[in-house]
């Protein structure tokens, strides 16, 4: 096998700008990427609204978040590779930004399926390629030590706190008492705030060695060569699972509680408010956990704990307290996403790569179980019940965690050492 590169390529010294910069791009990317999240969660929490106004089915709703998840599949591989084929970052974090600020508004005033669908696919195609980049800004930024904590903090605590968080609480409160599409204006301004922000505060990274290229004899690997490597390859299968179950159980989960447990929204959104901060305990704790005992071991453990959510909701039926406890404790395996996401294709491929790479496995991930995972769960539940897109999305996680065993270790420091 044509080997891109080594764990090696992976380890270059980051933090060019020293410990206070990297503590301002971490708190200004995080917060660009929280209302990223933010922005792509509305629809989640704001689904028995709209559905009732826009009478949509599930299979509908399913279709929402399918469409979403293609355009920003695409976004993330195709822009991602844009981005390190011409050594940039920032002009496409702030068109981005930008963008997907708009589409938020734009999905106020759809009247119809059909209308909401189209601002919801173009909102995808903005936010996709927007992870990547931030991580790939972030892991340039960061010092060694640092990388998998950093990167958690990006996209798990300043992700979940605001988009699983702090979004059900405010978007169903505006909804109750203003409406559905004021709720979706709100989602945008943030944003545009934040482009500003990052436009003065934030530099363009250095560009990184080419040490892939030259190792391969070609200046852009395609994706079928990096699929070849071993990790990047389990790394797509565990996007596949775990994202189709993470948007499974983000679109369904508020269904479920709202529908065949019969929770009210003033009940269900404080549900989901309290376990919407367990990514961010998890995005800490597994990603700083894999600073120190390795990248495998916590993929495996919290991979296979994301399937006690939905199974929670299918057989528990205790007080509601104990009932987002267990909620709360399973999605804390959304702590792999950066992982496996960011860090771990990173580190295989290198730095220069690094965009190209982490944009390959969320868009494996989107295209299959984002845009199937939904259209499917969606289907089944219209056809049978509720009951049946939380059964698969505990098969899906199972499936992550188990695949887990197959990585090999990309720990710099670890990696070095055997």
């Amino acid at each position: 096998m044509t080997q891109i590169s080594s764990v090696q390529d992976s380890a270059e010294t980051g933090a060019p700008g020293g410990r206070s910069y990297e503590l301002r791009v971490l708190v200004l990317l995080g917060l660009a990427y929280g209302f990223a999240y933010f922005d792509r969660m509305a629809m989640t929490f704001l689904s028995p609204f709209v559905a009732r106004e826009l009478v949509l089915s599930n299979t509908e709703i399913g279709a929402l978040g399918s469409g979403l998840s293609v355009t920003w599949a695409l976004g993330a591989f195709f822009v991602g590779r844009w981005s390190d084929s011409i050594g940039r970052r920032k002009p496409f974090l702030l068109g981005a930004l930008v963008l997907f600020s708009f589409c938020s508004v734009l999905s106020g005033l759809s009247w119809s399926f059909g209308t909401l669908f189209a601002t919801r696919v173009v909102m995808g195609a903005a936010e996709g390629p927007f992870l990547p980049i931030c991580l790939a800004i972030m892991v340039a930024a960061s010092a060694d030590s640092r990388r998998g904590l950093n990167a958690g903090i990006v996209q798990n605590v300043f992700g979940s706190i605001l988009g699983t968080a702090l979004a059900p609480v405010l978007l169903v409160w505006i909804a109750e008492h203003f409406g559905w599409r004021e709720a979706f204006y709100m989602a945008g301004i943030p944003g545009l705030i934040l482009a500003v922000l990052i436009w003065r505060l934030v530099d363009e990274p250095p560009a990184a060695p080419r040490q892939a290229a030259v190792a391969t004899g070609v200046p852009r690997p395609d994706w079928w060569q990096m699929l070849a490597q071993r990790n990047i390859a389990i790394c797509s299968l565990i996007s596949c699972c775990a994202v189709g179950s993470a948007v499974i159980g983000s679109i369904f989960m508020p269904l479920y509680l709202d529908g065949p447990l019969g929770l009210p929204p003033a009940t269900w959104k404080w549900v989901m408010f309290c376990i919407g901060f367990c990514p961010a305990v998890g995005g800490v704790l597994v990603t700083a956990l894999s600073d120190r005992v390795g990248r495998r071991p916590p993929m495996i453990v919290f991979g296979l704990l994301m399937a006690l959510a939905p199974l929670s909701l299918l057989f528990f039926r205790g007080p509601v307290e104990v009932l987002t406890l267990l909620m709360f404790v399973s999605w804390m395996g959304l702590g792999i996403f950066p992982l496996f996401m960011g860090v771990i294709p990173g580190e295989t491929l290198g730095r220069g790569l690094a965009a190209t790479a982490m944009g390959l496995v969320v868009a494996v991930g989107e295209l299959t179980g984002g845009v199937f995972g939904p259209l499917v769960a969606g289907l089944l539940a219209d056809n049978y019940s509720l009951a049946v897109p939380m059964w698969l999305q505990a098969g899906l996680s199972l499936t992550a965690g188990a695949a887990g065993i197959f990585l090999r270790e990309t720990n710099p420091r670890l990696a070095h050492a055997a």
